[in-house]
């Protein structure tokens, strides 16, 4: 997985070389450079807001859990996902990390969250954003169709969206169902294992169980949080929108839903290459060539959205790098010291032998 992982990052760097060496170095970065940088603030403060659209989102399904610790820890996630050279999953684990730990980066009123909680909360809040994606990636082909009806992107935008929605679909009956069969068959798995591991497990397992169950038995909870979610993929079409204009390409705002509704869905067919690179570049360009965008100014959209991306996620990154720091120099801080000599070889009963 590791060498699979730093292959696909090298192929995504060379196609993004490729795609920039073929519309031209100079176009690009004339294109790039057309935003300025009041307009590139703009655009990070524009993802700022979308970031807290999406912190509510997963806040309208878990309202036990602090808005501010699952808005930093989605950040987080993010972060991991578009600035590491990880997958998806990669940003996954380390969004479970980040809601499980918080250390300073919530409120001191907050409740601690354990790792089934933190683990519930961000597969159930993945599951609602593709809910929402799907609704999004669909109104996007709506568009596609409305612009150009005979573009080659629909029929297979819309057969990956039927598989997109079966396996969302087998995702939530996993989510509902799948601790029963862990129940029947977990016991072939953890057979090799110490008993206290296994007992630990299978008691891990239920509990995480329990929180799925209890989360999915909320239906109106879910609902809320996918049509945030929905809000947050058009406002991703509405920061595309204005990132074209500002580049000057001429783009109404249906065609941006379904420039970013058909890319989003390529993304996630990609979603083992890290940050997506090559993916996001070459549907950038495939679905500008649909609207009349030159190829130029196109991946200086996709450059763009990773610039405001980098320029959001290294810092959050770095506070949050810092705060597992100082959250574990407290926690080393607190374990209790030994005293007289104790759990170092020195017994003070041993000195009064000798001295006798």
């Amino acid at each position: 997985m590791k060498k699979l992982t730093v292959f696909l990052t090298f192929l995504g760097l060379v196609v993004v070389t490729a795609a920039m060496a073929w519309s031209g170095f100079d176009s690009v970065l004339r294109a790039v450079m057309r935003i300025g940088l009041g307009g590139f603030l703009l655009m990070v403060c524009c993802q700022l807001a979308v970031d807290g659209v999406l912190g509510m989102a997963w806040h309208a399904a878990f309202p036990e859990i602090g808005y501010v610790r699952l808005l930093l820890a989605r950040m987080v996630r993010d972060a991991a996902a578009t600035c590491l050279p990880f997958s998806q999953v990669g940003g996954i684990v380390i969004g479970i990390r980040a809601t499980c730990s918080g250390h300073g980066m919530h409120r001191a009123s907050d409740r601690e969250v354990e790792l089934p909680e933190a683990a519930c909360a961000n597969l159930v809040d993945i599951t609602t954003e593709v809910m929402g994606q799907v609704a999004f990636v669909l109104l996007g082909v709506a568009c596609l169709v409305a612009h150009q009806r005979t573009s080659p992107f629909v029929v297979p935008v819309v057969g990956g969206t039927l598989f997109l929605i079966a396996g969302t679909a087998g995702f939530i009956w996993t989510q509902t169902h799948g601790g029963n069969l862990f129940r029947k068959f977990g016991g072939m798995f953890t057979r090799s294992l110490a008993s206290q591991w296994r007992d630990s497990i299978l008691a891990g397992a239920d509990n995480l169980q329990e929180r799925m169950e209890a989360a999915w038995s909320r239906p109106w909870h879910i609902c809320r949080s996918a049509s945030y979610h929905l809000l947050g993929w058009l406002g991703g079409a509405g920061m595309l929108w204005l990132t074209a204009r500002f580049l000057g390409a001429h783009l109404t705002f249906s065609g941006a839903v379904a420039v970013e509704g058909v890319t989003c869905a390529i993304m996630s067919v990609g979603f083992l290459v890290p940050g997506s690179l090559g993916v996001q570049e070459g549907a950038y360009m495939a679905m500008g060539h649909a609207f009349g965008i030159d190829p130029s100014l196109s991946l200086g959209i996709s450059l763009l959205r990773r610039g405001r991306e980098i320029m959001i996620g290294i810092p959050v990154l770095l506070l949050w790098q810092f705060m597992e720091m100082r959250g574990l120099r407290q926690s080393a801080s607190v374990e209790p010291a030994p005293s007289n000599g104790e759990g170092m070889g020195y017994s003070p009963s041993s000195n009064v032998v000798k001295d006798s």
